[in-house]
C-alpha cells in the first residue's frame, strides 16, 4: 500500500525512463552488498520457494524434459525491464522464481531517440519504443560471469533474451543471433530468440517461418556448442500474428527441436502512435495464444505465458490456459516490490 500511495502521488509524475534507470541501479548495488539480496529475501519473498511452489512446477512434463533445474516458482521477470542483467540478484530476491534479462544484442546500442517511454494510466498499462538499447552481450557476459561465480549466482535461475542490432540487415540476422548464443549461452538457463518486438525496423518480418528457420536453427546448435550441453532455446512471439501463423511457428518450433515458446511480446494494436503496448489489454489475446500453443504442442514444450498479468487471478488464468511458466514486468511496475510474492505464492499448475 505505501508503493501504491507512492507511486500514484509521486512517481506517476516522473519521467517513467529516469524512474526504471533509477530502480535498476538501486536494484545493482544493492545486489552487490554482502547480505542484502538475502535481507530482501527474508523481507519479501520468505516461503517462494516451498513444496507448493515446487509441485506446481513439477506437474510440468515439458519442464522436466527441457530444463536442467527445478523452478523455484512459476513467476519470472519478463525481458525488457533488467535488460544488462544488473538486477538478478534482488528481483529473484523479491519472490520471482526467474528473471529473463534482455533483450541484448551482440554490439551495444543506445535505443532509439527519447521519449520512448511511456505510462498509461488509465489502463496501468505502458507503451514503450524502447529499441532495445542495451550495452552488448560482451557486457552482460561478463555480469553473468562474476554473479554465476557465486553460490547464490549460480542457484539463480537466469533466461537470456537475444536480438539483433538495428543495423544490422535482416538477410545477416543469422550472424546476431548466433554470436549472443556463443556469447552468453553458457550462463543461461534458457535462450529466447526476440523476433516479435515492433521497435526494431524489420524484426518483426522474421516471424514468418522462411525466415525464423534458420535462426533458429542455428542458434540451437552455436547455444548447444558454446555451453556444451542442451541449453533450451524458445522463440518469442507477438501477439499480433494471426492463428495460421501461430500454427506454422508452433510446428516449426517441433520441426527445429526448439525447447517451446515464449507467448506473447507487446502488441501495436492501440492507437497511442508508435511502439508497443503492455498491460491488461493484452490479457485476453495472450490467454488465447497460449491455448493455442498448447493445443498444437502437446505437453513436451514448454510455452511461458507472458502478457495481462495483473494479479494472482490473471496468472493462474495463463497457467490454467496451459503455460508451465508465466512472466510479468508492467504490472509489477505499478504494484511495487511485494507484489511478486503475493502471485507466486498463489499459483498451482494447470495439471495439479
Amino acid at each position: 500500500m505505501i508503493y501504491r500511495v507512492a507511486f500514484d502521488a509521486v512517481i506517476s509524475k516522473l519521467d517513467p525512463e529516469q524512474c526504471h534507470e533509477a530502480a535498476i541501479a538501486a536494484m545493482d548495488i544493492a545486489g552487490r552488498i554482502p547480505g542484502v539480496p538475502r535481507l530482501v529475501r527474508g523481507f519479501y519473498g520468505r516461503g517462494i520457494a516451498t513444496q507448493r511452489g515446487a509441485e506446481a512446477v513439477a506437474h510440468s512434463p515439458a519442464l522436466a524434459r527441457h530444463f536442467a533445474r527445478p523452478v523455484p516458482s512459476a513467476l519470472g521477470v519478463a525481458a525488457g525491464l533488467d535488460k544488462d542483467a544488473r538486477a538478478v540478484s534482488i528481483l529473484s530476491a523479491l519472490g520471482f522464481g526467474f528473471v529473463e534479462v534482455g533483450t541484448v544484442t551482440p554490439k551495444p546500442q543506445p535505443g532509439n531517440e527519447r521519449p520512448r517511454l511511456w505510462r498509461l494510466l488509465d489502463e496501468r498499462g505502458i507503451r514503450n519504443q524502447m529499441g532495445f538499447n542495451n550495452d552488448g552481450a560482451e557486457a552482460m557476459r561478463e555480469r553473468l560471469r562474476k554473479l554465476r561465480s557465486t553460490p547464490a549466482g549460480r542457484r539463480l535461475i537466469i533466461g537470456v533474451n537475444i536480438g539483433k542490432n538495428k543495423t544490422t540487415p535482416a538477410a545477416n540476422a543469422v550472424a546476431d543471433y548466433v554470436t549472443c548464443a556463443r556469447t552468453l549461452a553458457r550462463y543461461a538457463d534458457y535462450l529466447v530468440v526476440n523476433v516479435s518486438s515492433p521497435n526494431t525496423p524489420g524484426l518483426r518480418d522474421l516471424q514468418a517461418v522462411d525466415q525464423l528457420r534458420p535462426i533458429l536453427t542455428a542458434t540451437l546448435e552455436a547455444a548447444r556448442e558454446a555451453a556444451g550441453r542442451c541449453i533450451p532455446v524458445l522463440v518469442k512471439i507477438a501477439p499480433d500474428l494471426a492463428d495460421d501463423d501461430i500454427a506454422a511457428v508452433a510446428a516449426l518450433v517441433r520441426e527445429a527441436g526448439l525447447a517451446g515458446v515464449v507467448a506473447t511480446n507487446t502488441t501495436i494494436a492501440h492507437d497511442f502512435g508508435s511502439g508497443g503496448v503492455s498491460g491488461p489489454r493484452l490479457r485476453q489475446r495472450a490467454l488465447d495464444v497460449v491455448a493455442a500453443l498448447r493445443d498444437r504442442l502437446g505437453d513436451d514444450y514448454v510455452i511461458i505465458g507472458c502478457g495481462g498479468i495483473s494479479d494472482r487471478e490473471s496468472a493462474q488464468a495463463l497457467m490454467d490456459a496451459g503455460a508451465d511458466l508465466v512472466e510479468e514486468l508492467t504490472a509489477f511496475i505499478y504494484a511495487g516490490p511485494s507484489q511478486p510474492a503475493q502471485i507466486a505464492r498463489g499459483l498451482t499448475s494447470r495439471r495439479a
